[in-house]
């Protein structure tokens, strides 16, 4: 029987009418496995008033027992962690080891978010004036929608959805239609944990429940990921309804390759990089800047490494790299590579004719190498967002900073070099959020945050770590004094900080 998955609202399955639903896929087949209800406004709404109703008993609730809730999921996210890997896998596509390493990186953050104790201590001032005393506090903002994409169904909501609860805030969590699944899994996950009803509900649906959740008066926040056009769109909309956004968006990642590197190590972090999750990361890198005179050697070493690659079902032994998440989504991609032939780029390795350990009916499309590609190419100008490698060629390393600072995207970089100076000179110099020196994923560990720059980002906060903190809070000054009975009086001038 095909599967239902329909939206969690007010801590159960939502059992109301549904007018809209959509297909869901495995993408290693090509076939449908479930229908996924798509919200109405009026489910919005729904979402949003049990959102409503759950918030004044949770903002009141102490920081030991929201902390207690948090560390019990945490233990029920780590126990049942095979069981989302393979969730993710059945309707993302990615193979099982990848999908068990993004499950990881979500446990992490919600290990930062345990810590909400401390993370909220405002500061203190005693006699800041006299007998008066002066200190901040931060609050929760409310009701607060978190908006999450395909390629990360249970890492990217766990970016966001521990710390706003954390912090106090109720959550509508509205993740991608393409793999809703494990939304569903992981809100039951927090019932478990003892979270009351309420505090987090999932909507699923398309561009009716964004526009819900962004224009709804309720709502006074809103974190996203997804594409550049879509993330200015979230973040020019929600704010011009009054909300607090932050909008994360594309990316064209660069790893500049300089002359000393170990080319072994930089055409292995390339392959691993390009072609991991089948390049759909806002993280991966998708150009490599091989600065003079390397390139003939570092194309041919990457070359080599991607004829061993084994793309397949990631739930078969030994896939390294599984189909994309749609037939869609798989031409778009492929259309890349008549391109970008077409302008002159040259095709190394044309992942069209990669052999594949899966069912003839699934989304796949092998890792791609292009060389001699020139910054004006849609190859180099294009968040393609699938296993596609651009090489280009840099005469210096001036060059190369000069073409990653003049991207208009700015998520993440690196350099793979041996030199320190050259390394900490980059670092400094280039304009990108997240930078990796010898590291081609330099996304960050969860006591720190993840954002890019430039339209990589929208709004003034990153995400999860101290970042997460701060957007899920408003800061508060208290000014106090509490007068002894040899007070001076009525005094009618302007107070002074004496």
């Amino acid at each position: 029987m095909m599967a239902r998955i329909s939206h969690w609202i007010d801590g159960k399955t939502w059992s109301g009418v549904t007018q809209r639903s959509g297909d869901v896929y495995d993408p290693a087949t090509g076939a449908v496995t479930g229908q996924v209800d798509l919200a109405a406004q009026s489910e919005v709404d729904e979402a949003v008033a049990a959102a409503e109703r759950a918030f004044p008993a949770w903002r009141d609730t102490s920081l030991a027992a929201r902390s207690r809730v948090l560390f019990a999921f945490r233990e029920l996210l780590n126990e049942h962690k095979d069981e989302l890997a393979a969730i993710v896998t059945a309707e993302h596509g990615k193979v099982l080891d990848d999908a068990a390493g993004e499950v990881q990186r979500a446990i992490e953050n919600v290990e930062f978010a345990c810590g909400i104790p401390a993370l909220l201590k405002g500061g203190f001032s005693e006699n800041a004036s006299t007998r008066v005393d002066v200190y901040s506090i931060r609050q929760p903002l409310g009701v607060v929608g978190v908006i999450s994409p395909f390629n990360f169904p249970a890492m990217v909501p766990l970016w966001f959805v521990p710390n706003a609860i954390a912090c106090g805030n109720t959550v509508v969590l509205k993740p991608s239609e393409k793999d809703p699944s494990a939304a569903n899994f992981v809100a039951g996950l927090w019932a478990r944990a003892g979270l009351p009803d309420g505090v987090l509900n999932v909507l699923h649906g398309d561009k009716v429940a964004v526009d819900g959740l962004l224009t709804h008066p309720t709502v006074r926040g809103i974190s996203f990921v997804g594409s550049t056009p879509v993330a200015r769109y979230v973040y020019e909309t929600g704010t011009s309804h009054g909300k607090r956004v932050q909008a994360l968006g594309g990316a064209k990642n660069h790893m500049v390759v300089l002359p000393d590197a170990d080319l072994d190590l930089a055409a292995d972090a390339a392959v691993s990089a390009g072609f991991g999750s089948a390049g759909e990361r806002c993280m991966a890198v998708s150009v490599v800047v091989a600065v003079d005179p390397v390139g003939d050697e570092l194309v041919d070493k990457v070359r080599a490494r991607m004829g061993d690659l084994r793309v397949g079902d990631g739930r078969r032994p030994g896939c390294q790299m599984g189909p994309l998440v749609s037939a869609a989504h798989r031409d778009k991609v492929a259309s890349y590579l008549d391109a970008g032939v077409r302008a002159g780029a040259s095709l190394v390795v044309d992942g069209r004719g990669h052999e594949v350990d899966g069912d003839a009916d699934g989304f796949w499309l092998g890792p791609t190498l292009f060389d001699r590609v020139e910054p004006g190419m849609s190859l180099y100008t294009d968040e393609i967002f699938g296993p596609v490698l651009s090489v280009v060629r840099a005469p210096s390393y001036d060059a190369a900073v000069e073409l990653v600072n003049g991207n208009p995207y700015g998520n993440g970089t690196a350099i793979f070099t041996n030199d320190g100076g050259a390394a900490r000179r980059f670092q400094h110099e280039v304009e990108v959020g997240m930078v990796g020196v010898n590291v081609p994923i330099p996304v960050p560990v969860g006591y720190y945050s993840f954002g890019g720059w430039k339209d990589s980002l929208f709004g003034d906060t990153h995400a999860y770590g101290p970042d997460g903190i701060h957007f899920y809070t408003r800061t508060k000054v208290v000014t106090g004094r509490w007068l002894d009975p040899s007070h001076g009086g009525v005094n009618l001038g302007f107070p002074r900080n004496d």
